[in-house]
């Protein structure tokens, strides 16, 4: 039985799908190829438009609107593992744009001095 894995990156050898991240956080999008021989190039811009800044700008949009979030909030919004939503979110409070309250599992996440400056 081939597994799922196999035949994605087949797909990726062929140019119909793109491969993105790695090891147990790769994702797949279809290519941009196949978006344009559908006739519809804007829908890979959308099909793969959650870039790194962009999910930085949805996370800081995010706590603009409800003052905190979390880390779980993080993956459903930006579609991403925990890993790599502990990343994005350790990422924005280096730049100033997050800060950090608490540990473990009681962690959130308000404005940062960056933000506020900017409001």
């Amino acid at each position: 039985m081939v597994s799922a894995r196999v035949v994605l990156e087949r797909l990726v050898e062929a140019g119909i799908a793109q491969a993105h991240g790695v090891k147990k956080g790769r994702t797949y999008t279809l290519s941009a190829a196949v978006y344009r021989s559908l006739g519809d190039p804007s829908g890979y811009v959308r099909q793969a438009g959650f870039e790194p800044l962009q999910q930085a700008e949805m996370v800081k949009s995010y706590v603009r609107e409800h003052g905190e979030i979390r880390r779980k909030d993080v993956i459903e919004l930006c579609r991403l593992g925990p890993n790599q939503a502990t990343r994005l979110l350790q990422a924005l409070v280096k730049g100033g744009s997050l800060e950090k309250h608490g540990i473990g599992k009681g962690t959130f996440y308000t404005r940062g001095a960056n933000s506020r400056a900017r409001s």
